[in-house]
Formats: C-alpha cells, structure tokens, sequence
C-alpha cells in the first residue's frame, strides 16, 4: 500500500483559522480609483460627526430665539392667514399661482411636488457614474442645481410677498374675555355676521379691531355699525332697529378679564 493512499481530509468550516482571528481592519480601497476608504467605520463617522455639529448648532439657534407663540386659534375668525414654517414657503407660494391652485389644487400639491422630489429620489439610479468630479456628473448636479434654485427662488418670493405686519396683529396674544355667550347681544352679534371678523371673543382679527374695552357709548357703537368706519363698510348691519339695539348695548359693555 502505498503512503497516503486511501486517506481522506475533511474539512470543518466551524472552526476558524488564523485569517479569522485577524483585527477588523478595514480593506485596502487604493486599487480603486475614487475611493480611498471603507464605507465602515471611517466615511460613516465622518458623516456622524458633521451631522452632530449641525445638530448642535441647531439647538443652540432654538435656545437663543424661541419660536414666538401666537394667540388661541379661533375657527370663527375667517381673517386669518395661516402661515407655514419656512421650510414649507416654497410649496406655501406654489400654491399661489392659478395653474396650482384653485381647480389645479391638485397639480399644485401633489402633481408637481411629487415629481420634483421622485426625480431626486431616482437620480442616484438614473445617474450611476463612479466620478466624484461635479463636471463628470451632469445630470445628477444639474437636477440638484436645478432643485435649489427653484426651492430658493419660491421661498424668497413668499417671504418677500408676505404681508409681515398684519401677520403678527392677527397672532398677537390678547387678554381674554368675559363674553356672555347666552345674552341676547351675543345672539345679535353672531347672527349679523360680526362674529367672522371680530372673532368668537371679541378679540378682532388681522383686518378688523377688538371690541373689549373700546370705552365707546352705545349710541357711538350703533353709528358705527351702520354708517361704518376704518375697514368697515358702510350698512353690514342689516338688522332691526331693536337688534341694533341689543348689539350696542353689548359691545358697550364688553370687558376683557
């Protein structure tokens, strides 16, 4: 029998050998142009560490200036224009314009916001060119270029556009008041319509004033009322003599706590 002959080797892939034992070091990427590191942990911490220096940022910049807080919100007063975060202004003025809003509602805020942002979205597919180089990736720095200045563009425009006074009268904090609800005035006062500009508590609006504590007379009031001032037009109170009345006497009388 010759030496050897008939035997067998069997290898156990559970036991691990010497390569296995090795620190976890990370694979030479020189061969490859364009990366000269592992993803893990190197680029990925990298990443990390920019992130939390913006994070930090950040929360420093809502310490400093707190987000200012506005009044109740009151679903009886149709004179108020809500807002979006800056963030939202570029979608915010999009709708602003007749091909996206009205009838297009649609087209405005689903339409073209969602092939804007699908498009991004599939650009790292479409676009698969190993170059780091912006010139060597035309289509991908193109769209993004594109993406900014739109976005930009949009926000400036609703920031420059927005009417900023009105905007903090209409949010400003108000002292509340002691309406009686039940009182025939009350009645009067929501059935003529007052009650959309000046608000379920009388605290006004962005194009109308309060009524708590005006200091005026009934009869002032109900001269008001017909003859109108300011903003108000003249015969909006389309009541009776007695409703007038009761209005006036209410408004007269109306106190903030």
């Amino acid at each position: 029998m010759q030496r050897g002959k008939g035997m067998k080797f069997v290898g156990d892939s559970r036991i691990k050998t010497a390569e296995h034992r090795k620190p976890n070091i990370p694979k030479d990427y020189s061969e490859y142009p364009g990366k000269t590191e592992a993803f893990w942990p190197n680029f990925l911490l990298k990443e990390w560490m920019v992130g939390a220096v913006f994070l930090v940022g950040y929360l420093c910049l809502t310490v400093a200036h707190p987000s200012p807080l506005e009044r109740i919100a009151d679903p009886t007063d149709t004179a108020y224009i809500p807002l979006p975060d800056w963030y939202f202004l570029f979608l915010y003025q999009l709708l602003k314009y007749t091909y996206a809003s009205g009838p297009y509602n649609v087209i405005g805020a689903l339409v073209i916001p969602g092939l804007a942002f699908g498009a991004l979205m599939l650009a790292p597919f479409i676009d698969r060119g190993p170059h780091r180089r912006p010139a060597k990736r035309p289509f991908a720095v193109g769209f993004m270029l594109l993406a900014i200045a739109a976005i930009f563009f949009l926000t400036w425009e609703s920031a420059s556009t927005h009417d900023w006074e009105a905007a903090k009268k209409q949010g400003e904090i108000v002292a509340e008041s002691s309406v009686d609800k039940e009182s025939e005035g009350y009645k009067v006062f929501n059935a003529s319509g007052c009650i959309s500009c000046h608000g379920a508590e009388l605290t006004g609006g962005a194009s109308a004033p309060t009524l708590l504590d005006t200091g005026l007379t009934p009869e002032e009031v109900a001269k008001i009322a017909k003859e109108g001032q300011g903003a108000m037009p003249a015969g909006m109170f389309k009541g009776s003599d007695e409703d007038l009345e009761k209005l006036a006497e209410f408004i007269s009388n109306a106190k903030s706590e």
